[in-house]
């Protein structure tokens, strides 16, 4: 694996490569690096997985608070995409990455050559519904600081019924209370909780590149249905359902990695 710095809006963006070949830029979720796509990219022969640090992750640099959005992410990404060595990448993300990686699609379609979606948790609406615990985080993170909040939220009647449907969800809203700086952190989750793609159900309709949808059951954070309307939506798409991380999280990165490399094989 290769570490590499570029400056993308006059910011340090960290970029790790694996493998050779074809890009497969490959987008983290929402307070995640990019140890989350490489985990579960798999080994395949011709193609390299591009995994970033989005502003504010990771190693990259944080920048201005004022720009934290989807739309300046993707932005980011498009940047990003049009330095990288090779043909058109196949761009991909996981949940905020999903939202990233649609946006870039519809907006600038000749730039990639495939799509791959992973537990999105938009469609085309800001601030959904099942990222109201995000949104609850960072106002008691700027309410009450780290060590209450956590309290105050690990009591609280919305973390007991993600703990009894999607265990999985609750352990990664807890990591947000001991993500640092709390600031930035806090920061991440009001601004893109809120946020959107910006691509409406038709922009969304007229995506014409190959694409992967990958979803699970016992999800609230990223529920199947999403997962399920954009397969519908976009023509080229097709869905591919996978163990919840909840249930056994081995099988997870195992039929993660396979599907995508179902899809890689079938572009060959």
């Amino acid at each position: 694996m290769t570490h590499d710095d570029m400056i993308i809006d006059g910011l340090k963006l960290s970029v790790r490569q694996a493998g050779a070949g074809r890009p497969f830029l490959f987008i983290h979720g929402l307070c995640g690096d990019a140890s989350q796509t490489q985990e579960v990219f798999p080994e395949i022969a011709g193609w390299r997985c591009v995994s970033p640090d989005c502003r504010g992750h990771g190693q990259s640099d944080f920048g201005d608070s004022g720009k934290l959005s989807i739309a300046q992410f993707t932005a980011d990404m498009v940047e990003l995409a049009g330095r990288l060595d090779g043909p058109h990448p196949v761009i991909g993300g996981i949940s905020m990455g999903a939202a990233i990686a649609l946006r870039a699609a519809a907006m600038h379609p000749r730039m990639f050559s495939g799509l791959v979606l992973a537990r999105p948790a938009w469609v085309d609406q800001p601030a959904p519904d099942n990222l109201a615990p995000h949104r609850l985080i960072a106002d008691g993170l700027a309410a009450h600081g780290a060590t209450a909040a956590r309290s105050m939220f690990a009591a609280s009647d919305m973390a007991q019924e993600i703990e009894r449907q999607a265990p999985d969800n609750l352990a990664s809203l807890l990591g947000f209370f001991e993500r640092r700086p709390t600031d930035q952190t806090q920061a991440l989750l009001a601004a893109i909780a809120a946020d959107g793609p910006g691509i409406t159900r038709d922009g969304i309709a007229a995506i014409d590149l190959p694409a992967l949808v990958i979803g699970t059951r016992r999800d609230l954070a990223h529920p199947l249905e999403m997962a399920r309307a954009l397969a519908s939506l976009i023509p080229t798409a097709r869905l591919a359902e996978i163990t919840p991380k909840s249930d056994n999280r081995q099988h997870y990165v195992t039929e993660f990695r396979a599907a995508i490399g179902a899809f890689l094989r079938e572009m060959e």
